[in-house]
């Protein structure tokens, strides 16, 4: 197979993967060092979670898809589950240095075809990707991928919970002009004249249904991140997606398969080339719009399930009515927020759809582009617009149809709320009802408690030794004897008994008051003493707040 020269620069570039993204060329990516740092950094982070481990048995899976490569082939496909496999299907061989035998030197035995697809996948949006860090910095180095493509990879990895799910975004970088910015490598089809995107785009699939209860019904928001490198003079093309599950390559196998249209997968021109690369943005765009409407209407039913006895509900004295708590408020709240992140979602691929529809309408005015490229894709470019706005008009009135939604269900919130308080207002006024009955009995026992008091009282005083009327021989009742000493024994005992129970009732009584005032206020105390240290304290007007010219506290 005949050996093809690379350049030294993209040699140890290449060699030096494991610094990536800080090993790319600076004639290949705008981004600065130190930014460069901050992702090499992010990407040591995140290694354990975002990759498999690498070892001779790890999980890997990738699937290569090239059309119209330079043998002659309109497709050569590969699912690599071993770095070395994917090496000799991009065609690189590590060999040693002719000059320098303890050196390795990198040669390439393919040119790079007309369209390269890369899939990287993980089981699903939440796991680790099926593939170890180094194949995926030999790739990105090999083909000198944007770093800003690894803001996009960030969301996937291993996560108990979404991590990041609502970040999305368009980036771009283009090398235009001539000559070359970028490092040409005309053997492998490269002029160094480019310009690479990268997006992500976001659907919804229902994990599994209930057909009893909608309720128990599951939805996942599933990412996808998409990299798109164009040659404006070779006409090669470079797409990486990354994402959970096959969907996606599945897609893409129907678009260029042999039941694909014919200019999706023609490659023989600079045109034909740029035609079919415009094919996979739209395929990409209708996922993103597949299953919004179903996922709201799923929404709007279960809003209206949970929430139409506020509305319909009868209420009054004398009718069965529906008793609201908390736990339903807690509910739509959390439908609330669920509509919320899907109106986010809706906005930010409309966002990613016309940056991307703006980017490729900007090519028709920059002078760099060869003329006929201009010249023959611009019906093809004004016929991609036409198909990426009638997608962002549907997604637009879903939007229109979840802020709908939104509105109504934070209406039925604060019904919910009044009636929550309607209800407490309930439950007071019939507590003070039953209060006011039962101090109606408690003043009936006083009034009974104090006729009987004196009579009482006198019945226990003459029962004493005091005053005895009877003989203790035995006698007829005499008028009654007096005695002194009992009276005296019966006050000693009495007066200090009464006294000290008194003492005893004002203390327990000083004690609940002073509890039931912290229990309310536990700040009451502290607040005189902290205002009477602050007012005597040097500096007591520099704690006080300031006011600038706009009238804010400061």
């Amino acid at each position: 197979m005949q050996e093809l020269q690379i350049p030294s620069k993209l040699q140890e570039s290449y060699l030096s993967w494991a610094q990536y993204p800080e090993n790319l060329l600076s004639s290949s990516t705008d981004t600065y060092s130190g930014d460069l740092q901050i992702y090499k950094r992010l990407l040591d982070r995140v290694e354990n979670d975002l990759f498999v481990d690498c070892g001779p048995d790890a999980d890997i899976e990738v699937s290569f898809r090239d059309l119209h490569n330079a043998s002659g082939n309109e497709l050569e496909k590969l699912n690599a589950h071993d770095a070395v496999k994917a090496r000799n299907f991009l065609g690189l061989q590590l060999v040693p240095d002719a000059n320098n035998p303890a050196k390795s030197v990198i040669i390439a035995q393919r040119r790079d075809p007309g369209s390269r697809f890369i899939y990287i996948k993980g089981q699903h949006s939440r796991a680790p990707l099926n593939i170890t860090r180094q194949l995926m910095c030999e790739i990105f180095s090999y083909h000198q991928v944007m770093p800003i493509y690894l803001d996009f990879m960030f969301v996937f990895g291993a996560q108990s919970e979404p991590r990041d799910r609502r970040f999305s975004g368009f980036r771009q970088q283009s090398f235009l002009s001539d000559p070359p910015r970028g490092l040409p490598v005309p053997s492998l089809g490269r002029s160094g004249r480019l310009y690479q995107l990268c997006y992500n785009l976001k659907t919804v699939t229902l994990k599994s249904e209930d057909p009893k209860n909608i309720s128990l019904n599951e939805w996942s928001v599933q990412p996808a991140a998409i990299h798109h490198r164009f040659d404006i003079v070779y006409g090669t093309t470079l797409w990486i997606v990354t994402k959970g599950g096959d969907d996606l390559l599945e897609r893409y196998k129907s678009l260029t398969g042999p039941e694909g249209r014919p200019e999706n997968k023609t490659f023989d021109t600079l045109q034909n080339s740029f035609r079919a690369s415009l094919g996979p943005h739209l395929l990409f765009a209708h996922w993103s719009t597949a299953n919004w409407r179903w996922y709201i209407l799923w929404l709007e039913s279960l809003v209206e399930k949970e929430t139409s006895m506020a509305v319909l509900g009868l209420r009054g004295s004398g009718r069965a009515q529906y008793t609201y708590t908390i736990r339903h408020l807690q509910t739509v709240t959390a439908r609330e927020d669920q509509i919320s992140e899907a109106i986010m979602l809706l906005e930010a691929n409309v966002d990613v759809m016309q940056s991307l529809c703006n980017f490729y309408d900007s090519l028709r005015t920059k002078k760099e582009i060869p003329q006929t490229l201009r010249d023959e894709c611009d019906t093809d470019i004004t016929t991609f617009i036409a198909q990426a706005t009638d997608m962002i008009s549907n997604l637009k009135l879903q939007i229109v149809r979840a802020n709908l939604l939104n509105k109504i269900t934070k209406d039925r919130k604060e019904l919910i709320i009044q009636l929550l308080q309607t209800q407490a207002a309930e439950r007071m006024e019939e507590l003070n009802l039953n209060m006011e009955g039962e101090a109606i009995v408690m003043r009936i026992i006083t009034i009974v408690t104090l006729v009987y008091l004196p009579a009482t009282f006198v019945s226990t005083f003459f029962s004493t030794d005091i005053i005895k009327y009877q003989d203790q021989a035995g006698g007829p009742p005499t008028d009654g004897v007096f005695s002194s000493v009992a009276m005296y024994r019966w006050l000693q005992v009495t007066l200090p008994l009464t006294f000290f129970t008194f003492i005893g009732a004002f203390w327990a009584l000083r004690i609940a008051e002073k509890k039931r005032w912290g229990r309310d206020d536990p700040s009451q105390k502290q607040q005189p003493r902290n205002l009477t240290r602050s007012m005597s304290d040097p500096n007591f007007d520099t704690i006080l707040p300031t006011v600038n010219n706009a009238g804010s506290v400061v």
